[in-house]
């Protein structure tokens, strides 16, 4: 019914972190023979083997290998379908989380949000269909800002609605002074008429019916929202849960605290990104894979494991579909002048939790240092098409007729992971 789309923008490494290789610490330092060095971004920088900056344990009855940068989902991988074969196009940040967004490694196009609200609609009529909510500390959008959540080609209407890094999560949802709401309501009535004449005039504007459209959403919103984004409301039990008060966290327990009261309410579709664009401002560790990662995991893990926990207590985590995951992965290398990874897209892990996933399985296997996924490989296409089935919708039938041609998210690929289907 709902998605909750955790997203660790940077690329985390697969190797550090639920993708464990201990052939790594065997050869650490070793040189790999026939590395292709345009693997990488930074090409001349690659260095030998490095193993793991972190121990792993096993953990739950599925005995699922993790790092102890995460002790508290460490306690949730019983829940969990981990995908760890997973591959993509691009070692650049923009067109990789273009890539992962959309389905395709540049700009224009519908991403997977809107695809889902295209396909299924909104189960609240006063609340925006589909949230986006990035980095609050002042470390910039993902690369690509807002092309990462657009509705592309799609009627303006299926778009993310990006939450404000700063203050308010939305401005305006106080009416101006002296403004009545019956007078507010006559206001956008009157504006309504003029705009529907207008598209009456013109009827293939579909941006000006969703403008339309979003007027009357506004309206709504000044009685539903400020209820909604109260997390006053909730108990210091709850609040402790997700790490409220810990400021090593307070900003990302907030909005994994957030997503849950909205799709409590009816909100379909909630990404929520972790870090920020510049390197060692997101999970792009270059310099420093140990502490750009116990970093962001310092962050993240507790308000995760929170809305899990959190989830499963209301009996909303088998219509919720969990996501954890970056845009790609990280090299098994170290990067020269530091002990920091190189951006690797032949391998990376996604793991999902609830809306029909089979708990406690993996699929796919990368190489004995995870380089390379070479056993059930997973495209995005595959990840996109498994998402869309999860939530009732099939890959292949979703389609959108733009410019005298059918499209739809996984162009003309994509597999569904049936091996983790419940």
């Amino acid at each position: 019914r709902a998605v909750i789309w955790l997203f660790m923008n940077g690329g985390p490494s697969q190797v550090d972190t639920w993708d464990h290789k201990p052939e790594l610490a065997r050869r650490d330092g070793k040189e790999l023979a026939g590395f292709d060095k345009n693997t990488g971004f930074l090409t001349e920088q690659v260095g030998p083997i490095m193993k793991s900056a972190f121990a792993f344990q096993r953990q739950g009855d599925s005995g699922a290998w993790v790092s102890e940068i995460f002790p508290h989902l460490a306690r949730h991988v019983d829940k969990m379908a981990f995908l760890k074969s997973c591959f993509t196009d691009s070692n650049n940040h923009s067109p990789a989380l273009f890539k992962i967004n959309t389905g395709f490694a540049r700009m224009g196009f519908p991403c997977v949000g809107s695809w889902v609200i295209y396909g299924l609609g909104s189960e609240s009529r006063n609340l925006p269909s589909f949230v986006v909510m990035s980095d609050t500390l002042g470390r910039g959008l993902p690369k690509g800002h807002a092309q990462n959540w657009g509705a592309g080609f799609l009627p303006g209407v299926y778009q993310g609605t990006a939450f404000k890094t700063q203050g308010a999560p939305i401005d305006d949802l106080e009416r101006a002074p002296g403004v009545s709401e019956t007078r507010q309501r006559a206001q956008l009535d009157l504006l309504r008429r003029l705009n529907e004449h207008q598209l009456q005039r013109s009827p293939g504007e579909a941006e000006l019916a969703a403008r339309i459209e979003s007027f009357e959403l506004a309206f709504r919103m000044q009685m539903a929202a400020p209820e909604a984004l109260d997390l006053e409301r909730e108990s210091a039990a709850v609040r402790s849960l997700y790490g409220l008060e810990d400021p090593k966290c307070t900003h990302f327990a907030r909005q994994c605290l957030t997503a849950r009261r909205l799709v409590e309410r009816g909100v379909r579709f909630v990404q929520i990104y972790s870090g920020g664009m510049e390197n060692e401002k997101s999970w792009d560790g270059h310099q420093n894979i140990e502490s750009n990662h116990r970093g962001f995991a310092r962050e993240t893990d507790q308000p995760i494991a929170g809305l899990l926990s959190d989830l499963e207590s209301r009996g909303l985590l088998d219509s919720t579909l969990v996501i954890w995951g970056g845009e790609f992965g990280r090299l098994p290398l170290v990067q020269k002048g530091g002990t920091g990874r190189d951006h690797n897209p032949h391998a990376f892990t996604v793991w999902m939790a609830g809306g029909g996933v089979k708990p406690g399985v993996s699929h796919g296997e990368t190489d004995e240092i995870g380089h390379k996924a070479v056993v059930d490989r997973v495209s995005v296409n595959d990840l996109h098409a498994t998402i869309l089935h999860l939530v009732g919708l099939d890959h292949t039938r979703l389609t959108y007729r733009f410019q005298g041609r059918d499209f739809r998210l996984t162009d003309v690929a994509g597999h569904v992971v049936k091996t983790i289907l419940a």
